[in-house]
Parts: structure tokens; C-alpha cells; sequence
């Protein structure tokens, strides 16, 4: 093989009770006043203000920025990078899902960059470093934690954007999966499939490299074994903290060998549906892998007998049945409109650069095909 990169965030805090390590590895990184991004729920539900008494604690200073929506706009990037820069934060936490993480780390990076971020879309355009981030997840899904890539979405366009860059990587990612524990059972099956996805997509990937097959296949285990107790009884903290676990290593695995033709087709559906990205990531993987096996059928074949399968496209559809993952004819997704951007995704698909990576590379019309035979599935 050639020689491959791997790259993680230098500090990894993993376990039940992690989120006491907040307060002192912020001061490890050397912060003083950080800006505190997470959202409505995350301090409704009092998880962001444990986060604050632990830096304050920890005689770390604090302002909360709670303006992330899901799926996270220019405008909320914005919109925190204004308050950073009028309280001076010397670094940011991030406390939530994806869309909080991802939105700090484009945060992070814009106050170093005059120029809009739109600009740097793609891989490695950001020239120079930003602020230190410390993410600390509360979903087991993105595995953004641990990642060097973000998505942020813009709205005039609809067009989500994919940032994948050495500058985007936290300083340091606190997972405790405690903190999964009051997840619904919705957001559990969804940011589940999307992390075994991850997983999927990066032991797939024409990147992929012994380090990541490790992380990538282990993750498969722990999550398609786990993932149906955590849904089903979402106190099981052994089924809990084995899905974040394997989220992570997930993340890691994807970061570095990158996703594939899923993630490609998930993020203009979700940008021109408003469907979030672990349900438009699962809606469209078996038929995706179905197309693809053919062009990889003993790592496919390796990941079924990793999940405890024989066949890995009717496991992924079983998957999805029991934890109730819709259609998109049951998220209402119009027909009509579907059909009229059908070419607009695929090519908005294509130019993201993920298909590149899949086994078994689409064409545009091929790409218009899966997006056809997904919403068939769902009559």
C-alpha cells in the first residue's frame, strides 16, 4: 500500500463520567474564556449549564451561544463568531449533537479567515489554523467529535457544504455516554445508521488504510449489535455507551479513509428537504450498497459477517425496519418536487467529491436512478 495520514484530536476522554475531564482539559489547552456552543435543547435540559460549572470551575470563563439549529446555516456561524469576538474567547466547547460541534468548528475557523466561508468548501482550503475547540458529543451519531470534516448549510442555495480540513479537527473530544442516555428514540436511530454508515462507507472507501479497516470494522460490531437495545430501551447504558464507542471509531475511520456515494446522496436530499442527516442518510443506504456490493463483494461480505448477517443489503434493510427508520414517502417528501430536483441533487451530489470514493462509481443519470429507486421503496 502507500502511505496513508492519520490524523485525531490530540486529547480523547472516553467513558462514563468523562464530562468531569471538561474543566481541567480546557485548562490543559491553556483557555481562559471560551464561548459555549450547543443549543435550545442542551440547555433546557440542563446539560450545557453542568458544562458551564464545570469550566467555571475550573476558573474557565463562559459565554453560551444556543443559536444552533439542526443542520447547522452560515447565519449561526456567523451569528456565534460575533459573540466570540465581542467577549474575546480565547477557545470554544462545543455541547451537543453534530450540528453544535460542527457549527463551533466553523466558528473556530472563520475568525481566523477574513474571507466567507463558502470559500473554503472542499478539502483542505482553510490556510491557517483557528481557535481550539473541545467537543463533547451528546448524540452517537456524527462522530463530528473526532472528525476533520463539518457540514454547514446554506440556505440561498440549498446547498449543504462539506469542509474537510486538518484546521477542523477538535484539540480535544470529551465522549461520555452518559450523556446518550435521555436521547429519543428518533435521534437514537438515526444518528445510529448514520454512524454505521460512517463505518460502512469508510471499510469501502477507495481511501481506506489498514488503520482505518480496524476502527471502521470493530465499529460495525459494536453498533449493528447494539443498536436495537439502545433504541428500543434507551437506559441500557451498556448498549449506549457500545453505540458511542463505536461512533467514534467510526468517526475516526471515516475522517481518514472519507465516505462514499451514501454521504454524497444524503446531503443535497437533506439540504432540499430540510430532512436531517441521519435520516436522509439512512433512507438511502441499502439501495445505495446494493448498487455498489458488486464492485467490493469481500469487503461487503466482510462487513455482513461483522454485523452477523449473511447478506448485507437485506441486513441493512432489516436494520432500518426495527428501528423504525421512515420513507420518504412517510416523511412526506412531495413526489413532484422530488422528481424535479432529482438532477440538481445528483450533481450536487458528484461535485461534494464523495462518490469518488465508492467502489463502484455513478454517473449522474446512475445517481438520478438511486434517488428514483429510494422513493419507490417507500410506496
Amino acid at each position: 500500500m502507500t502511505a496513508a495520514v492519520f490524523r485525531s484530536p490530540s486529547i480523547i476522554h472516553y467513558g462514563a463520567g468523562a464530562l468531569e475531564q471538561l474543566g481541567p482539559t480546557a485548562r490543559e489547552l491553556g483557555l481562559r474564556h471560551v464561548l459555549l456552543v450547543t443549543d435550545a435543547g442542551m440547555v433546557q435540559l440542563g446539560t450545557a449549564g453542568k458544562a458551564q460549572q464545570l469550566l467555571e470551575a475550573a476558573d474557565v470563563r463562559t459565554t453560551i451561544f444556543d443559536g444552533v439549529q439542526p443542520d447547522p446555516t452560515l447565519a449561526n456561524v456567523e451569528a456565534g463568531l460575533a459573540l466570540l469576538r465581542q467577549d474575546t474567547c480565547d477557545g470554544i466547547v462545543a455541547v451537543g449533537g453534530g450540528s453544535p460541534i460542527d457549527c463551533a468548528k466553523a466558528i473556530a475557523v472563520r475568525h481566523t479567515h477574513p474571507q466567507p466561508l463558502p470559500e473554503f468548501a472542499g478539502v483542505e482550503q482553510f490556510p491557517l489554523p483557528g481557535l481550539p475547540v473541545i467537543a463533547v458529543p451528546t448524540t452517537a451519531g456524527t462522530g463530528s467529535e473526532v472528525t476533520r470534516v463539518m457540514v454547514i448549510t446554506d440556505t440561498e442555495r440549498d446547498v449543504k457544504m462539506m469542509f474537510a480540513s486538518r484546521y477542523c479537527l477538535a484539540a480535544a473530544a470529551i465522549v461520555d455516554p452518559l450523556l446518550t442516555l435521555g436521547m429519543p428514540k428518533g435521534l437514537t436511530a438515526a444518528v445510529g445508521v448514520d454512524a454505521l454508515t460512517h463505518a460502512i462507507e469508510a471499510y469501502v472507501s477507495r481511501r481506506a488504510q489498514p488503520q482505518t479497516d480496524l476502527l471502521a470494522l470493530s465499529a460495525i460490531r459494536l453498533i449493528s449489535h447494539n443498536l436495537r437495545t439502545a433504541y428500543h430501551d434507551g437506559s441500557n447504558l451498556e448498549a449506549r455507551s457500545a453505540v458511542m464507542l463505536g461512533a467514534m471509531q467510526a468517526g475516526l475511520a471515516f475522517s481518514n479513509a472519507s465516505v462514499a456515494l451514501v454521504h454524497g446522496m444524503a446531503r443535497p436530499l437533506g439540504a432540499c428537504f430540510h430532512l436531517t442527516h441521519g435520516i436522509s442518510i439512512a433512507v438511502l443506504l441499502p439501495a445505495v450498497t446494493e448498487f455498489s456490493v458488486g464492485a467490493a463483494p469481500e469487503r461487503y461480505a466482510r462487513i455482513a459477517v461483522e454485523m452477523g448477517e449473511s447478506d448485507i443489503v437485506s441486513a441493512l434493510r432489516n436494520l432500518n425496519r426495527d428501528v423504525n427508520i421512515p420513507s420518504l414517502r412517510g416523511l412526506k417528501v412531495p413526489e413532484d418536487r422530488y422528481r424535479a430536483l432529482q438532477g440538481k441533487m445528483a450533481t450536487d451530489a458528484l461535485a461534494s467529491g464523495s462518490p469518488a470514493n465508492n467502489p463502484r462509481l455513478a454517473s449522474a443519470s446512475e445517481i438520478v436512478e438511486l434517488y428514483q429507486k429510494v422513493y419507490a421503496e417507500g410506496a
